[in-house]
């Protein structure tokens, strides 16, 4: 049912609904999709964790029960194969050792031990980048499939717009959220001018301090390829917001390209350059605000394996690691190298 109210009204109000969501979800559905989507919200908030580990246990032992059952049996077992790959490993990992999220400074820099954002389905981040502009497949994964319709968070007008907000199933920032505007247009991720000032318009206008939308360009981060920004909260500034950088008016060079617009058509001008040089590249919108990182694409083979994946938060300053010792051992100088390695090369315009 469409809530007539922007989801970014109140940072109560957001907060509140997120939480319940969450909750009416694991209890009204009992397929894997909700289960792994909950239990990765959780992990993500010590809050939330404490409050639905209960069900979440519960829920857990039912469904591995369930697939015990009829693996022995035979039996098809009716959910997504993603979401099977994914629960097996949860099983062989114990959910006894599933802990809430943990996070760390190194330097300006944020760490996140985050292990269950790691088996999370690659989708289309891992597809060679040929091109900014991909058409949309109807048949591929996309946001309007109605297996999704119980991980809508909210629906309604936004910004002039019908927009559609999902839960992220595997998190990496405070409420985090799948922002898609106008869904039943099949638009692919490739930003248009008129998108880029509804994604501004959405900043300057909430209701919510903190409020920041994300958004990866294919070949920088993006999994699925049907229009769509990441909504999230920060209570402090991302690294790459801090004033000690160059782009915010500071001394320190940031490790790779970084440009800081107020105002929404100069910042236009400079994504549209990258789209005629086929530069993937990596937004931050908050209020009044936007960075951009130019990036050389995901599958560039000077890339180390590890850091193929990152999208706008590593570009932005916060690394999401998966294993402890990665965690633990990430430095300063060495995150910061990682990043220099995706400074692109662009070409000079015309004159």
């Amino acid at each position: 049912m469409p809530h007539p109210a922007s989801p970014f009204s109140s940072p109560s109000a957001l907060e509140h609904r997120f939480a319940d969501g969450l909750a009416a979800m694991l209890e009204s559905h009992a397929g894997l999709g909700v289960y792994i989507l909950v239990l990765a919200n959780a992990a993500y908030d010590a809050g939330l964790w404490a409050d639905l580990a209960p069900a979440l246990a519960r829920r857990h032992a039912e469904l591995a029960a369930g697939i015990a059952e009829s693996l022995r049996c035979g039996r098809k077992l009716g959910e997504p194969d993603d979401d099977v790959l994914v629960f097996l490993k949860l099983f062989a990992i114990g959910l006894d050792h599933v802990k809430p999220v943990e996070s760390r400074r190194a330097g300006p820099w944020e760490a996140m031990f985050n292990p269950i954002r790691a088996l999370r389905p690659p989708r289309i981040s891992g597809v060679k980048f040929e091109s900014l502009l991909r058409p949309f497949d109807p048949a591929g994964f996309h946001f309007n499939k109605p297996f999704l319709a119980r991980e809508i968070f909210w629906e309604g007008a936004l910004a002039g717009k019908p927009a559609r907000l999902l839960y992220n199933k595997f998190p990496f920032a405070r409420l985090h959220g799948l922002l898609v505007p106008d869904p039943l247009r099949q638009t692919p991720q490739h930003l248009t001018p008129e998108l880029h000032g509804w994604a501004w318009e959405i900043c300057a206008e909430s209701g919510t301090p903190g409020l920041c939308l994300g958004y990866n360009s294919y070949g920088a981060g993006a999994s699925v390829n049907h229009l769509h920004f990441q909504s999230f909260v920060r209570t402090d500034p991302l690294p790459v917001q801090d004033p000690r950088f160059i782009h915010n008016g500071g001394a320190q060079a940031y490790p790779l390209p970084c440009q800081r617009f107020t105002d929404a058509d100069r910042a236009w001008f400079e994504i549209d350059y990258l789209h005629q040089q086929n530069i993937p590249y990596n937004l931050i919108y908050s209020t009044g605000c936007l960075h951009l990182v130019a990036r050389v694409p995901q599958d560039r083979g000077t890339l180390s394996e590890s850091c193929r994946g990152y999208g706008w938060s590593e570009m932005a300053g916060v690394v999401s690691l998966f294993s402890r010792e990665a965690y633990e051992g990430l430095s300063a100088p060495g995150f910061e190298a990682e990043l220099a390695d995706f400074a692109p090369v662009i070409g000079k315009r015309s004159t």
